[in-house]
C-alpha cells in the first residue's frame, strides 16, 4: 500500500507508478550516506532509467527526485558547491595558427575524409580549432557526442560536432508529429549538428556539401559504434545572419523555417536569441515510426 501523496506521476516521458515511489524513497533512506551523483545513479540503476546510448538519465532522475523533495516525501543530500570550478578555455598555440590557403574544387584537393576524433591530443587540437575559428566558439556538449576531423591530401580542412538534439522545437516537432512524451522518450535518436567549421583559409568549392554527404552516409555506423545505437535523424541550426544554409540544401537537407528565437521555458528563467534556420536530414524511411512508436530502424 502506498504512503500518502505516493501517487503516479510523469516526469520525461516516463510514468512514475505509486510502488516505485515507494521503492525510491526506500533507496534514498537506505542509502543516506551517498553524495547526491551517486544517489542519483543508484536511482538510475533501480529503476532501469537508461538513455538510447544506455547511460543513466541523469538530468531526469534528478528532476524526478527533486520534485519528490518538494512535495516532502524524501530528502535528498545537499549539494556540493562548484561555485569555484569553471570550464578552461582551451589554450590557443602555434599548432592551429593559419595555413597558406588551399584553393580549388574536391578533386584538386585529393582524398578528402573524415576522421573520428578519439584520443586526447586529437581531441584538444579539435577543441582548440573550433575554439579559434568557429564564430561560436567551443562549448563542452550534453550527453553523447561524436566528433570530426575534416582530412585531406592537402592537410586538414575543418571539424564538425554533432551532439544531443534540441528538447524542444515547435517547426521540427509539428513536422516530426510526435507527442511531448514520444518526444521526451525518442528524443536521442535525434541528432544535431552543433559546429560546422571549414577553415578560413580553405577556399574548395563544393567542400561543404561534400562532406554532408559523407556524413548522411556513415554516421548511424559510427555513431552505433561509438554509443551503441543508431539514429534516425540529423538536424542543425543555420544563423541566416552569417551563412545561407546553402550547403545543406545542396545535401538534400530539408528546410522547415525558423526557430522563434526563445530559449526553452524554465520556471522563473527565460532567454531570446536570434531566429535561426532549421534543416533536417533523415537517416532511415521510417523515421516517423521510430520516434513516434518506438520501432528501433
Amino acid at each position: 500500500m502506498h504512503r500518502k501523496g505516493e501517487s503516479e506521476v510523469m516526469q520525461c516521458g516516463r510514468e512514475v507508478s505509486g510502488e516505485e515511489i515507494a521503492q525510491i524513497r526506500e533507496t534514498v533512506e537506505t542509502f543516506c550516506l551517498l553524495s547526491r551523483t551517486e544517489l542519483i545513479a543508484t536511482v538510475c540503476e533501480h529503476m532501469e532509467w537508461h538513455s538510447a546510448s544506455g547511460t543513466n538519465k541523469v538530468g531526469a532522475c534528478e528532476k524526478l527526485l527533486e520534485k519528490l523533495e518538494s512535495q516532502g516525501l524524501l530528502r535528498l543530500p545537499e549539494k556540493r558547491s562548484s561555485s569555484s570550478w569553471k570550464p578552461r578555455e582551451p589554450a590557443i598555440t602555434e599548432r592551429t595558427a593559419p595555413a597558406p590557403e588551399i584553393n580549388g574544387s574536391i578533386k584538386d584537393a585529393g582524398r578528402v575524409g573524415l576522421k573520428i576524433v578519439v584520443d586526447k591530443e586529437e581531441n584538444a587540437l579539435w577543441k582548440e580549432y573550433v575554439s579559434r575559428y568557429h564564430y561560436l566558439g567551443y562549448k563542452k556538449p550534453y550527453g553523447c557526442d561524436l566528433r570530426y576531423f575534416i582530412e585531406s591530401d592537402l592537410g586538414r580542412l575543418g571539424c564538425l560536432l554533432f551532439a544531443g538534439a534540441s528538447k524542444s522545437i515547435g517547426v521540427r516537432d509539428r513536422w516530426i508529429g510526435w507527442s511531448d512524451r514520444e518526444r521526451l522518450l525518442n528524443l536521442g535518436y535525434v541528432v544535431n549538428n552543433s559546429r560546422f567549421l571549414i577553415f578560413p583559409w580553405v577556399k574548395v568549392m563544393n567542400l561543404a556539401s561534400h562532406v554532408l554527404g559523407e556524413i548522411g552516409r556513415r554516421i548511424r555506423d559510427d555513431w552505433e559504434k561509438r554509443w551503441n545505437y543508431r539514429p534516425v535523424l540529423l538536424e542543425t541550426f543555420v544563423d541566416p545572419r552569417y551563412y545561407a544554409g546553402s550547403s545543406y540544401l545542396a545535401a538534400n537537407w530539408l528546410y522547415l523555417g525558423m526557430t522563434t528565437g526563445e530559449g526553452l521555458v524554465r520556471p522563473g528563467k527565460s532567454y531570446t536569441t536570434t531566429p535561426k534556420k532549421i534543416f533536417v536530414f533523415p537517416l532511415v524511411e521510417d523515421f516517423r515510426a521510430a520516434l513516434c512508436q518506438g520501432v528501433r530502424s
